[in-house]
C-alpha cells in the first residue's frame, strides 16, 4: 500500500472555517468527480487541534491518500483530468508556497 501525504496552510485571508467548508463542499467534489479518483483506496483529511505541551502545528490540514500501487497514484496525479480540473482549484483555498508532499510506503506497526 502506498500513500501520498500532503500538508498545507490555507490561503491568506481565509478563515479556518471557510477553508474547511471550501475543501469539503467545493474541492472534494471536483476530485471525486474525475474517473481517476476511483484509484484512491482511502482518503483522510486531518485538521490540527490545540494540544497543550505541543508546538503550534505547521499546517492547517494534512491529507492522506492511499493507493494499491505507485502506478495508481501516478495515474491520478498526472492525469489530464487532475491537471486541468482539480489542480487549478488548489490556489482558491491553499497557500501554494506552504505545500509539502511525501510519497510513502505504509508500514503498520500497531493496529
Amino acid at each position: 500500500m502506498f500513500k501520498i501525504i500532503i500538508g498545507f496552510k490555507r490561503r491568506e485571508g481565509m478563515s479556518l472555517e471557510d477553508f474547511k467548508i471550501y475543501r469539503r463542499d467545493v474541492h472534494a467534489p471536483l476530485l471525486f468527480a474525475i474517473p481517476e479518483a476511483a484509484k484512491i483506496r482511502r482518503f483522510v483529511v486531518n485538521y490540527p487541534v490545540s494540544a497543550p505541551n505541543f508546538p503550534e502545528p505547521s499546517f492547517d490540514a494534512v491529507v492522506e491518500g492511499w493507493f494499491d500501487t505507485l502506478d495508481d497514484l501516478n495515474a491520478l496525479y498526472f492525469s489530464e483530468n487532475f491537471r486541468t480540473k482539480v489542480d487549478p482549484d488548489h490556489e482558491n483555498f491553499i497557500d501554494l508556497s506552504s505545500v509539502s508532499r511525501i510519497i510513502a510506503e505504509e508500514l503498520v506497526v500497531v493496529g
